[in-house]
């Protein structure tokens, strides 16, 4: 294993061990990029309960690493994104962080704030954009390659970068879904276009600093998505799991032909804590307040 890396009392082993990555770290190529990611998407979900519990989400890198790697939680894209840049920086990887700013579906719009932070990667000339703080469908499996116009295919569907006037822009193509529960076949949690924008970024660096203000403004807005819903989601290796309020939602990817899965169970009150340990491996400290009021959050 590589040699542990200190900041304050943070180290890699402890990390590695919580993903579950026993690969080689001697080279700092795609493949074992691809691979550590891999292994944190499917360990660490997406998820903003801290903020439904009366837990306060902070940008400090030793919270995060405490709340993720030691409380064996997850986080929203500030907290992946960034615990993830800390690791492949210290692997020795050309690392930087981007903003991007998230489409809404039901305004057709983009966000007016860069809320989402992304990790730019370069190995050998080639630019990639790697990112673990999305979740659901619209969470990429592999790193992409920052080029334009360029179908890039992966398990979840055919991914795709745009450039115009140095804005990139992040698409996704999607499968047809198939709903067994017919009582949910209305949810608005499902998607119904099958190309959807996911989000546009520059490429000019930016500093954990720089999301200081998104970070509160999300956790305590009414007009944030995260105070209206409560959100946890994790990758599987075929697919996805959610729970979102009391709905959780376990999505196959290509369950047929250019088909995936998606099957709903409504959950009670008192399943909802034996639901988070069983499907996400989460044990919350405090009590979860489930919410799950109707947003632009889809799966």
């Amino acid at each position: 294993m590589h040699k542990a890396i200190l900041r304050g009392d943070m180290n890699l082993e402890e990390y590695f061990a919580r993903t579950g990555y026993k690969g080689s770290l001697e080279k700092q190529d795609l493949e074992t990029l691809t691979d550590i990611f891999q292994h944190h998407i499917r360990a660490v979900p997406f998820e903003n309960l801290s903020i439904h519990c009366g837990e306060k989400i902070t940008l400090d890198l030793e919270h995060v690493y405490n709340k993720i790697v030691r409380r064996k939680r997850g986080g929203w894209c500030m907290e992946n994104n960034q615990l993830l840049g800390w690791v492949l920086k210290h692997l020795g990887y050309d690392t930087s962080f981007l903003g991007a700013y998230v489409f809404n579906p039901h305004e057709n719009a983009y966000a007016s704030i860069m809320t989402h932070l992304v990790v730019k990667v370069v190995i050998d000339g080639k630019a990639y954009i790697v990112d673990g703080g999305f979740g659901v469908s619209y969470q990429m499996w592999q790193p992409m390659e920052l080029v334009s116009g360029k179908d890039q295919p992966q398990a979840p569907g055919v991914f795709r970068f745009t450039e115009k006037n140095a804005i990139w822009y992040l698409e996704k193509m999607r499968r047809k879904q198939y709903i067994p529960n017919q009582n949910f076949s209305n949810s608005d949690l499902l998607e119904n276009k099958e190309c959807r924008k996911v989000y546009m970024f520059s490429l000019e660096p930016r500093t954990v600093e720089d999301f200081s203000f998104q970070c509160t403004y999300l956790q305590t807005s009414p007009d944030s998505l995260f105070t209206k819903k409560s959100i946890c989601t994790l990758q599987t290796t075929d697919g996805f799991r959610a729970l979102i309020g009391w709905t959780l939602t376990e999505t196959t990817y290509n369950y047929k032909e250019n088909m995936d899965l998606v099957e709903f169970v409504t959950v009670q009150d008192e399943e909802v804590e034996k639901t988070l340990k069983e499907k996400f491996d989460i044990t919350l400290d405090r009590k979860l307040v489930p919410i799950n009021i109707k947003g632009f959050y889809t799966i």
